[in-house]
């Protein structure tokens, strides 16, 4: 089902010296077997980073694990995603090893066009929804000029980043070209150790109702990103019931006009008792865990 990925070398400079890092993929085993030299630059190399970065209204959700393997889970409306991963990659790093676009709405895919031109780009995981938007467009010619592994998502899927964390596809369960956007919206769960993160792009409250009825308490994570920025389209009582998060988590603009995320979104997730935070409010959210436990960084 899939093609295996050609080795590629990763030439950095640092402090007048070059190391040399080779980084091999097979696919859907997405593995980085140098790891320990990756993980010379991980402030902690027993963790998982997740940051919700803030890219004003759109998701960009850069992960990072203990072992090295960078994937980025859309790109945010623009090129403020550069500078975002400017501040959060080490300086020397112009690749990123993964690339999920959820679907082809500019707040998602928007800044991957950017990311694209400044990155060089292994695999890219994706769906046959194209999108009809000039923004759209131009990430497809992106994509397919990148010389990257594209990847269709399905259900069922699982990819391993590195020798420690797996990527788990729970939606669209077939092609969804002829769906609209954000019903086609790829659903996956990051796992680590014990601990999940559950990224549902924009799907809608029939994706969710839908997810729970097909997958149950495999849903289960401690962190949700809640669905279209907490657009009252997405986030029902059962879906949150079923994840059960211990956190959630809005990505969205300040001041943002669609009030995102509605009231009673906000107040639904209040009387679950879980905390919500919003990259609106905090700017950039990232969460770690060694794969026991879950916490939030300070800002």
């Amino acid at each position: 089902m899939f093609k295996d990925h050609s080795f590629k070398t990763r030439v950095t400079a640092l402090g007048g010296m070059l190391l040399f890092s080779l980084l091999v993929w097979v696919a859907p085993d997405l593995q980085n077997p140098n790891g320990q030299l990756a993980s010379l630059f991980n402030n902690n190399p027993t963790v998982l980073s997740v940051t919700f970065l803030d890219v004003g209204q759109g998701d960009a959700i850069l992960i990072e694990t203990p072992d090295g393997v960078q994937m980025l889970i859309d790109g945010g409306p623009d090129a403020s995603v550069l500078p975002e991963l400017a501040a959060t990659l080490p300086w020397f790093d112009h690749t990123i090893d993964v690339i999920i676009g959820t679907h082809p709405d500019k707040d998602h895919i928007g800044g991957l066009v950017d990311v694209l031109k400044k990155y060089q780009v292994d695999t890219i995981i994706t769906t046959e929804n194209t999108g009809e938007t000039t923004t759209a467009e131009k990430y497809h010619d992106m994509l397919m000029g990148e010389k990257a592994v594209v990847m269709m998502a399905r259900t069922g899927q699982v990819y391993t980043l590195g020798a420690s964390t797996t990527v788990k596809i729970f939606s669209p369960a077939a092609d969804p070209s002829m769906l609209e956007s954000n019903t086609a919206s790829i659903v996956a769960q990051v796992r680590y150790g014990e601990i999940e993160f559950l990224l549902s792009g924009d799907a809608p409250s029939s994706i969710e109702n839908y997810l729970v009825e097909t997958f149950g308490v495999q849903l289960k994570s401690e962190v949700l990103k809640l669905g279209h920025h907490g657009s009252k389209t997405s986030s029902s009582e059962n879906f949150l019931t079923a994840v059960s998060p211990l956190f959630t988590v809005v990505s969205s603009g300040r001041d943002n006009s669609y009030g995102h995320p509605a009231k009673e979104v906000v107040e639904r997730v209040n009387e679950l008792s879980i905390p919500l935070v919003n990259t609106a409010e905090e700017g950039r959210i990232t969460f770690q865990t060694d794969g026991v436990s879950v916490w939030k960084l300070p800002n």
